[in-house]
């Protein structure tokens, strides 16, 4: 398996240390993320983030859970939390930093039980890749919550990025994709992965989901057009 952020998650867990992974886009190029973010303790996380983390109640499946540092947050706070991570690496470094529920499944295919809370941070709406995509990501997941349970996921409005020096804001209006709808390329040594990335702002979440029969609350905005949702039934 091509998988650049499980051997970068193993190298740095085995070592201590490990190269940045590189990362280019349709829209930017030559970005780099220290594999160390993401082992960051409680008091490193974005408030976004420990709001999530607070808000977390009942039965949680961490979707997407990396390298474990929301699941272990919870886990030590006594909540009955899962990580689920499609990547055998990180899940196996999971394991190995004393996270007790573990699920190495992609979220697509993940049907065994019903959660009170769900969690996709770190731009949880990524997940999606793209608007048809992130339909399909809820729809999937409204099955896995119980009736009065909550999904907690987070996204960043990206139109900044087309912003002009007045102020305005540039976009293709001739083109038929959302422009949240990114690609990405992700490198870590000799290992590199391409995939669909989705960046999409609170108005358009609350549409796709209530497409899918999901209310949106916006529970929080950070400083730079980030903000956290709820989704319920």
């Amino acid at each position: 398996m091509n998988d650049p952020f499980g051997q970068a998650i193993r190298d740095y867990f085995e070592k201590g240390s490990a190269p940045d992974i590189r990362v280019d886009t349709n829209y930017t190029e030559n970005e780099s993320v220290p594999v160390s973010y993401l082992f960051r303790a409680l008091k490193d996380m974005p408030k976004i983030e420990q709001k999530a983390l607070q808000l977390s109640s009942g039965k949680i499946l961490d979707v997407g859970a990396a390298a474990g540092c929301h699941a272990l947050v919870l886990q030590n706070n006594n909540k009955d939390v899962t990580a689920l991570e499609i990547s055998p690496m990180a899940s196996e470094v999971m394991k190995k930093r004393g996270i007790k529920k573990i699920v190495q499944k992609n979220i697509f295919e993940y049907r065994e039980e019903l959660f009170d809370t769900i969690l996709l941070l770190m731009n949880g709406t990524g997940i999606g890749g793209t608007i048809v995509g992130l339909k399909k990501l809820l729809s999937h997941l409204k099955t896995l919550l119980n009736t009065k349970g909550q999904i907690l996921i987070d996204s960043s409005d990206i139109k900044y990025l087309f912003e002009e020096e007045d102020g305005s804001i540039w976009i293709d209006i001739n083109s038929t994709a959302y422009y949240g709808e990114m690609q990405y390329e992700v490198k870590y040594k000799n290992h590199s992965s391409e995939f669909d990335w989705l960046f999409i702002d609170f108005d358009k979440l609350g549409e796709v989901a209530k497409e899918v029969g999901l209310k949106c609350e916006l529970i929080y905005s950070g400083e730079h057009f980030d903000y956290l949702a709820k989704l319920s039934k």
